[in-house]
């Protein structure tokens, strides 16, 4: 059992090779998948975004994108802003395996609300630095970081979070992070799970793999690699210290967070206003393709109260 979890390990939160987790399509057999891609694509090239200098990890400078790099805990951290003139600007966080350019697909609603949009290549994604997934913890000190940067040198008076499964986490542990600046105001989630081990556990429920000790293995060995202890930072124990508003975004038929445990998550949160917005069509990660309309007003009426 000891190997099989490993190569679980390494399979899933370990960066072996430049082109696991690159700034590349990571379903190209999922048709959904697929047409998210290329519907962001669409997007970022209608603003100025060069999709092969991106690609290849070359510079875009234009009138309205701008790459952008940090460096945080001795990491080269790389991302795209699209500067569309606002005062405020949101900070795209991905899901496990994807770049920022699998991004490009949720930052659309954001245009419309009247947001500038930063995208971002999380550790160990894209072209950043990093060996390990820290399944949130190191990426949510990133992600303050990435704000300054959007308040202090590109004139933003107040940023908000997009997470998408872990990146939910993510905008989680930001947000309750005692350094985190009073300028940011507001996250929207699609997918936020209750802890990263049980939504690990449905996704090898979900591939007909078993599940003891196999999980509990990996989550070992998380601990071990990068320090992370998955039982100190579930979302259900964090999300009554969120106080600034919270949009849950959540499908009823999500295989991987759960519709009871979004509820559960909705009524412990402790956000100075909250709101659940629910679809019946779409799989995880994936309810903005199957409810455009309905899920980018949703975006949009909720940032603009």
């Amino acid at each position: 059992m000891s190997y099989v979890s490993w190569r679980v390990f390494q399979g899933t939160l370990v960066r072996t090779s430049p082109e696991v987790w690159a700034r590349a399509c990571s379903e190209e057999t999922n048709e959904e998948q697929l047409a998210m891609w290329h519907y962001g694509l669409a997007w970022a090239e209608q603003h100025g975004a060069n999709i092969e200098d991106t690609q290849a990890g070359k510079m875009n400078d234009g009138p309205c994108v701008k790459d952008v790099h940090i460096v945080n805990d001795g990491l080269n951290l790389y991302g795209q802003y699209f500067d569309f003139g606002q005062k405020r600007a949101v900070i795209v966080i991905p899901g496990r395996c994807e770049s920022l350019m699998y991004s490009y697909f949720f930052s659309e609603p954001f245009e419309k609300a009247g947001f500038n949009v930063l995208v971002i290549d999380i550790r160990a994604h894209g072209i950043s630095d990093g060996k390990y997934d820290h399944v949130g913890v190191g990426e949510h000190r990133d992600v303050i970081e990435w704000g300054k940067l959007l308040h202090d040198s590109y004139g933003n008076e107040e940023i908000w979070i997009m997470g998408i499964c872990m990146g939910a986490n993510t905008g989680v542990l930001s947000l309750i992070e005692p350094d985190c600046p009073d300028y940011f105001k507001g996250l929207v989630s699609e997918g936020m799970y209750i802890s990263f081990k049980e939504n690990f556990k449905q996704h090898m429920i979900y591939d007909h793999h078993p599940t003891f000790p196999i999980v509990n293995m990996v989550m070992a060995l998380v601990k071990k690699h990068t320090g992370t202890d998955v039982d100190t930072i579930r979302p259900i124990d964090l999300i009554d210290r969120v106080k600034v508003p919270v949009l849950f975004i959540a499908g009823k038929n999500d295989f991987y967070s759960k519709a009871e445990c979004t509820k559960m998550l909705y009524e412990k949160c402790g956000g100075v206003r909250k709101d659940m917005v629910w679809f019946s069509e779409g799989n995880h990660s994936h309810l903005r393709f199957a409810n455009m309309e309905e899920y980018d007003k949703a975006i949009f009426d909720f940032t603009n109260k």
